[in-house]
């Protein structure tokens, strides 16, 4: 379902809503899928204030980290990005935290996206407008909004963009490895090609693991 069907899906239960009791069992049916639909803000926001208050260590967890994936169960990743997506609505899309009853709100890892690019440097006021208005006016799918945001950082560093291309290179070659000794007929020379594009991807990519460790490229 994609983000233009999910915005039309919650005004008809806002609709709905505004038709029944709040008693009826169908009301709080609508309410708890209204309350799915925007579930990430309200975790973000609590996780926000846990972090802040430090209350995880009154629940025996050492670090807020270990309170994340040992108690609610969630990848420290994935915490830090709800987190960093709640306050930067807080700071700087109040506007947006405003609206969620009525509107599905973007995906939290757009908003994170969103976030980086307010933050980052190397973004000029044009590259951040347009990315906000795919993200907040035009309510674009996650995905896209991933590419946009990987074009403006391989725009401002193509080497970037060269390690992406191998990094695919490396993970097709692999998979059609994998797929091709599964078959029995193919010849010998064609399986050990495949295997030294592997070899050579990989040499390429310890080359730059090893370059990026060398002092001055930190």
């Amino acid at each position: 379902m994609d983000q233009a069907k999910e915005t039309r899906g919650s005004q008809h239960i806002e609709q709905l809503m505004q038709q029944l009791s709040p008693d009826s069992e169908r009301y709080q049916v609508l309410a708890t899928a209204r309350q799915f639909k925007s579930s990430w803000v309200e975790l973000g926001e609590w996780l926000a204030r846990v972090s802040s208050s430090k209350r995880f260590a009154e629940w025996g967890f050492a670090t807020f980290d270990d309170y994340c994936t040992g108690e609610i169960r969630i990848r420290r990743q994935t915490a830090e990005k709800l987190l960093l997506a709640y306050r930067f609505l807080e700071s700087r899309e109040h506007g947006l935290l405003e609206r969620r009853v009525q509107r599905p709100l973007p995906d939290y890892r757009s908003i994170d996206l969103l976030r980086q690019a307010d933050e980052g440097e190397q973004f000029s006021m044009t590259e951040y407008s347009e990315l906000r208005q795919a993200v907040v006016a035009e309510e674009r799918r996650h995905p896209a909004i991933a590419r946009q945001f990987r074009d403006l950082v391989h725009k401002h560093q193509p080497e970037l963009q060269e390690e992406h291309r191998h990094r695919n290179a490396l993970t097709a070659a692999k998979r059609l490895s994998t797929c091709l000794h599964d078959i029995s007929d193919v010849p010998q020379d064609m399986l050990n090609g495949v295997a030294r594009l592997i070899e050579f991807l990989q040499g390429k990519h310890s080359e730059r693991e090893i370059k990026g460790q060398e002092p001055g490229n930190s």
